[in-house]
């Protein structure tokens, strides 16, 4: 356990911050589960529209660090070919 003053804040300071994370990464894959369910369900509008949201969500935390910049490009790549796919 920390005793020193500064092991103490920076406890605190590193406990916000995984919340922050936790909840930040939540609400990206919840974008991207939503653009899924859109494709899933045939709703190319759907579809087109949450993966708007969704870029954004991805750019955002690609931006924190949350996850690596190529991790997010590959997920916006393969979700845009998805959605082309569609008829």
């Amino acid at each position: 356990m920390a005793n020193s003053p500064q092991a103490k804040k920076r406890a605190r300071q590193a406990d916000k911050r995984r919340l922050n994370n936790a909840s930040q990464r939540s609400t990206m894959r919840s974008a991207v589960k939503k653009v899924t369910a859109a494709i899933n369900g045939g709703d190319k509008a759907a579809a087109e529209a949450a993966y708007k949201s969704a870029v954004s969500k991805l750019d955002s935390s690609a931006g924190k660090g949350l996850v690596h910049k190529n991790a997010a490009a590959r997920q916006k790549s393969r979700l845009n070919t998805r959605i082309r796919a569609m008829a």
